[in-house]
């Protein structure tokens, strides 16, 4: 034998692949390339970046704010209740302190609100539009002329 294999120990067995019958999956479903490889929360980042990206040509200060994607929106103090207002679905922070300013959009709230795809990509995009024009001060069809078209 001119290259023995060296046993496992046998405290430690090695790394279960398949069920004990043989069966179960090998790897991944799809290849990470594969749109079916995508979360939701994925194709939801995707879908505010886009809409970034279109705003961006017309507003290059957009470059100065961060967009973040957060799943609901959370109480801010901990003796907070939730009250009978509706679920906000962005929110802002301004810029202050050195610190960029915001854009977070609320991925829960959106998609319950949408039906299909392309109504969720036109609710994406108008909350967007909301954000960015309260972060800069400006109305909503003033940051983009199309904003309230179906």
């Amino acid at each position: 034998m001119d290259n023995p294999l060296t046993p496992r120990e046998a405290g430690r067995p090695g790394p279960r692949r398949r069920d004990r019958h043989g069966r179960g999956m090998r790897g991944p479903i799809a290849p990470p390339q594969v749109p079916l490889a995508a979360s939701r929360a994925d194709l939801f980042a995707d879908l505010v970046q886009d809409s970034v990206d279109r705003l961006e040509r017309r507003w290059p200060q957009l470059a100065d704010i961060d967009f973040h994607v957060l799943d609901v929106p959370r109480l801010d103090g901990a003796g907070q209740a939730w009250n009978d207002e509706a679920v906000p679905l962005g929110g802002t922070v301004p810029a202050r302190d050195g610190r960029r300013g915001r854009v977070v959009v609320y991925r829960r709230p959106v998609e319950i609100r949408a039906k299909g795809r392309d109504e969720r990509a036109a609710l994406v995009h108008e909350v967007v539009v909301e954000q960015v024009a309260e972060l800069l001060g400006l109305t909503p069809e003033t940051v983009d002329p199309r904003y309230g078209e179906d």
